[in-house]
């Protein structure tokens, strides 16, 4: 509970700056954000916290962030998967924020309420992706265009290795 008796939604209860190495990075108050979370660039947000605090080497540090990078749905190297549940959308295409490993890479598969593989959009005609992208349009070996299931229910499944999916949308 808040000082204003608000509650706060805390899911997340792991660290997400942790302290530094040493006595100094563990006083009270260091490692608090001394301002917002702001876009630094077009592909970056940064978050400005203290260090050292109430002593002679205080200072704020600036930790670089992708944008829309706060959370992500993670896979290691041995593999792991994601499954929607029924939603239906808008767009023509499906577009993603993620990043893989150099062997590490995501397929992307649109079901029915089924379960089953819509054809064209399967996990083996999916094209995979690798890298380190924030704007990246999925596609299958017939091309990207969605729409013709726009406005149906559909699942997604999200095959990964060694990677992380920050976001997804359709546009």
């Amino acid at each position: 509970m808040s000082r204003a008796n608000r509650e706060y939604d805390r899911t997340f209860l792991e660290g997400f700056v942790r302290p530094g190495i040493g006595p100094a990075n563990w006083t009270s108050r260091t490692n608090y954000p001394a301002l917002n979370v702001v876009p630094t660039g077009p592909d970056e947000m940064s978050l400005y916290v203290q260090q050292h605090y109430g002593q002679p080497t205080h200072h704020l540090r600036r930790y670089a962030l992708r944008t829309d990078g706060f959370a992500s749905v993670n896979a290691p190297y041995e593999g792991g998967e994601l499954m929607t549940k029924p939603f239906r959308f808008d767009g023509k295409n499906l577009v993603v924020n993620f990043a893989t490993s150099a062997p590490g890479g995501l397929r992307f598969e649109i079901q029915g309420q089924d379960r089953k593989a819509i054809p064209g959009y399967t996990l083996e005609e999916s094209v995979e992706l690798i890298g380190n992208e924030i704007d990246r349009t999925v596609s299958w070996k017939n091309g990207a265009d969605v729409s013709k299931l726009a406005g149906q229910a559909v699942r997604l499944r999200v095959v990964m290795k060694d990677a992380d999916l920050f976001a997804l949308r359709f546009r």
